[in-house]
């Protein structure tokens, strides 16, 4: 009754008319970022972070709510207009979405996204409205080491889960920790990493580490690989299913809302896995298996129920722990400690106000963007068209501008363009963005958390273990031993539709942040570099090619 009754005062704050104002405002600028090609969710929200400055704290997460579910539906659009996700947690919509589209019915496909999402995220807001409190209550009991000990395991699930290379995951990790590494230790009181730079002892800001890996990397990424073609377009009408989508889609919409928020909700899940999941469940189930591959509704809703319903999901641990477990809620993280706040168990009791504030108003965006974004879903198809090269300048110059008013420092800027170039080397070498931005955010803590425990027990390494902590390194046990024992044991038959999601959602992983149409282009036999003709891939061409190079002798 007490979550009911604040959830009621968080919708008195958010029901403001500024409060609501920015809501709305945050629906349509996430929208009209996610849906553009190549940007996903959490490009958005780190483009868009530098507006809410100067902004009363609780508005400005309010407005980053609505960008942070507008991004994700956004998100969607692309993946089955142009066959291009923006994360990979969309590309199993894009499998079956684009068929659709292809067979004339993008209007229905966007329409099942769009009420599956809202759906989802009515539900799994509600559930996150219940359930975020206890699990608060619950976290003030977690000692120093079991929070360690949590925090690791969060380390190792994002490099490790559904990874093509987890070699290359743990690169991008060492690389996240030893960015957060940079700056004063704050027990010793020594300069670390700073390499006799002034500006670097502060440590750098997590705002400008997210745009530069997110959207200056991401930039300079598609400049090299830029490629003048216009942008083909599939046309939508108005969205609207007919009884027959309706009675096919409304299961999925509950299973995927059932299958996501459980995975959100775990500090080492997120949404590729869930997608996954309720893909081939939504197969296994249906009563037209046949059309699984040819463009089936179901293979939509669902997966798109579970993206949505698993990204309320991910604000438990986010507001109950400080644990982001995807990209977007990373940004999300870094948002709010820009603002001197730590999301933890104390958070529900010293900022009620705006906890319940920022939950309200997540019911409030979900239902702007079904009300929003049925009519205008042509009006986002012709901002497909903007020329990459005018799409890319612009995220420059916001990036640009951006980390520079995060502390009004010239130095920052060249740190955007060194940390932007290191995101596009990233892209390069397939090395994903998720465990290197969780280390630059997580690292100092998981350190603080690991010194607070050692210091308890006068450094002894005994310290470490109680029983809540040997079940969260057992986990970690198994996540690591998992593809070991799975290589012993002996290989059952397979399943088609297994085999294809399995490899789209590795590749999908291994390059995250980048643009993923390459996860699925390289499986599905189709080609949308920056939008342009689709064909078959050559027999011969190696698979390793980056994503974006063109193929040989072109």
């Amino acid at each position: 009754m007490d979550a009911f009754g604040s959830l009621v005062e968080g919708f008195g704050t958010a029901l403001t008319p500024t409060n609501l104002a920015f809501a709305l405002l945050g629906v349509l600028l996430g929208t009209a970022i996610g849906v553009l090609p190549g940007i996903g969710p959490a490009m958005a929200v780190a483009l868009l972070l530098p507006l809410t400055r100067g902004l009363d704290v609780t508005t400005a997460l309010i407005m980053f709510a609505g960008i942070y579910y507008g991004g994700m539906y956004g998100g969607s659009t692309t993946s089955i207009l142009l066959n291009t996700p923006g994360e990979s947690a969309s590309v199993v919509t894009a499998v079956e979405g684009n068929k659709m589209a292809r067979a004339g019915r993008a209007a229905q496909a966007l329409a099942t996204a769009a009420i599956g999402s809202f759906v989802a995220g009515t539900i799994a807001t509600l559930l996150l409205a219940l359930l975020a409190p206890t699990v608060a209550d619950l976290a003030i009991e977690v000692s120093p080491a079991d929070m360690f000990a949590v925090m690791a395991l969060a380390f190792i699930a994002v490099t490790s889960v559904l990874g093509s290379s987890r070699i290359r995951g743990l690169a991008s990790l060492g690389l996240g920790l030893t960015i957060g590494l940079i700056g004063i230790d704050a027990t010793s009181g020594q300069q670390r990493l700073t390499f006799g730079v002034p500006e670097l002892a502060d440590g750098i800001d997590v705002v400008v580490v997210a745009i530069g890996l997110f959207a200056v990397g991401e930039a300079l990424w598609t400049a090299a690989h830029l490629r003048r073609r216009p942008v083909d377009v599939i046309p939508v009408g108005s969205p609207r299913m007919s009884r027959s989508d309706w009675s096919r889609s409304w299961k999925p919409w509950l299973r995927g809302t059932a299958i996501g928020f459980p995975f959100g909700a775990v500090p080492a899940g997120g949404a590729e896995i869930p997608t996954f999941l309720s893909y081939v469940t939504e197969k296994r189930l249906s009563k037209h298996p046949e059309e699984f591959g040819r463009g089936a509704i179901e293979g939509v809703a669902g997966p798109e129920a579970t993206n949505n319903a698993s990204a309320a999901g991910g604000l438990v641990p986010l507001l109950t722990l400080g644990i982001p477990t995807t990209a977007t809620a990373a940004v999300m993280l870094a948002a709010i400690q820009s603002y001197g706040i730590e999301p933890g168990p104390q958070l529900f009791d010293s900022e009620p106000e705006l906890v319940w504030g920022l939950i309200a108003s997540l019911f409030i965006g979900n239902a702007a963007l079904l009300v929003l974004n049925l009519p205008l879903a042509p009006v986002w198809a012709r901002l497909l068209r903007i020329p990459r090269s005018y799409l890319y300048a612009g995220i420059l110059f916001f990036a640009s501008l951006g980390a520079y008013a995060a502390n009004a420092n010239t130095f920052d800027l060249f740190l955007l363009l060194v940390i932007g170039a290191l995101g596009m080397m990233m892209r390069r070498y397939g090395l994903p963005l998720l465990p290197a931005i969780i280390g630059v955010i997580l690292g100092p803590y998981a350190e603080a958390e690991l010194r607070q425990a050692l210091q308890i027990s006068n450094g002894d390494l005994g310290g470490l273990i109680d029983p809540m902590s040997v079940v969260v390194y057992v986990i970690i046990a198994l996540v690591l031993l998992f593809p070991i024992v799975r290589r012993v044991l002996p290989r059952k038959a397979h399943v088609p539709v297994l085999d294809e999601a399995v490899h789209e959602l590795e590749e999908a992983h291994a390059h995250h942040g980048a643009t993923t149409a390459v996860a699925v282009e390289r499986h599905v036999g189709e080609r949308h570099v920056d939008g342009g003709r689709a064909g078959e891939r050559p027999a011969g061409e190696r698979r390793d090619r980056a994503p974006g190079d063109p193929p040989p002798g072109s």
